[in-house]
């Protein structure tokens, strides 16, 4: 080969490198790897306390304290940013799934009396729904609340021992909505076999709902009347508390935390120790902490990805 033709080839060899670089870095940020990744190789979740019976229910205030659940004990207890562990509120009416409000009340599925409260930062409690159409609710579970104001709740059917009913009121276990202002709910998505964990999008579109009996979860669009519409397979895992990151990734629970990309694809799981892993929400100053509760453990992880405010 002439040193002519070996000029004109390293040329167009490297026009080509130009060109192809660009596009290797694009499919590597859309797979989750490189800096997109939720959290670095080797991390593992921290023990913060063990001392509990059964948690759930975490929710992260505007300051990134989080607050969550010991069921059966009927407490609320805040982990804060300083890491110590407080009780937040005891006789919480056996509080499970919980969500603070734009007004820094924090809204909980009080399933002792199959309610829905509003509990301000001084403890002070407020039913906000406790019927439907004049019978009670199964035991509210889980909520989101919309951008809007909205509330979004699962209300499947758990026969608790510290209920004197033994079957429910209503037939089906379906997602509700309380629109802002309003009294009552409305039935916004039905069919389920157990409907259990949900969480929607910062941008207030998106709603996911699992349905854990099922073990499947859907995503539906949300309407601007707060209607959902086009509800779509997400993946065939079902999941008791969930969240979501600034990614758009989805955080599923039950055997330890399974993350999904907005796609619906893996991109990364975080076993925990005990057998079920029942909740989760980013917590911290930055919302970059994934905070787990597992029974009677809850733990602290640190992400390269952060939460929604």
């Amino acid at each position: 080969m002439n040193a002519i033709c070996l000029f004109f080839i390293t040329i167009a060899l490297s026009a080509i490198a130009m060109i192809a670089i660009p596009g290797c870095a694009e499919r590597k940020e859309s797979t989750g790897n490189t800096n997109t990744a939720p959290f670095n190789n080797g991390a593992t979740p921290k023990l913060i306390s063990k001392q509990f019976s059964f948690t759930e229910g975490p929710a992260v205030d505007k300051d990134g304290n989080v607050f969550f659940t010991d069921q059966p004990n009927n407490k609320i207890w805040k982990y804060g940013t300083d890491g110590r562990l407080t009780v937040f509120l005891d006789k919480a009416g056996r509080s499970n799934g919980m969500y603070f409000d734009k007004k820094g009340n924090l809204v909980t599925c009080a399933d002792e009396q199959n309610q829905l409260w509003s509990i301000d930062p001084k403890g002070k409690v407020t039913v906000l729904l406790q019927h439907y159409k004049g019978k009670r609710f199964n035991g509210p579970n889980d909520l989101w609340i919309h951008p809007g104001g909205g509330i979004y709740f699962t209300d499947p059917y758990y026969q608790r021992d510290y209920w004197t009913r033994t079957v429910p009121d209503l037939k089906e276990e379906n997602v509700y909505y309380l629109a802002p202002n309003a009294k009552e709910p409305v039935e916004v998505a039905g069919n389920f076999k157990r409907p259990n964990g949900i969480i929607g999008t910062p941008n207030g579109k998106t709603l996911y709902v699992a349905d854990i009996n099922a073990n499947k979860t859907f995503r539906y669009s949300i309407n601007e009347d707060g209607s959902l519409s086009e509800p779509t397979l997400f993946v065939e895992k079902g999941s008791d508390g969930m969240t979501i990151d600034n990614k758009g990734n989805v955080y599923i629970t039950g055997n330890g935390v399974t993350i999904y990309n907005p796609a619906g694809k893996q991109i990364g799981h975080i076993p925990i120790a005990e057998s079920w892993t029942a909740n989760v929400c980013f917590a911290g100053k930055k919302r970059d902490k994934l905070f787990i509760t597992a029974s009677p453990s809850v733990y602290i992880m640190d992400m390269n990805v952060q939460g929604v405010k």
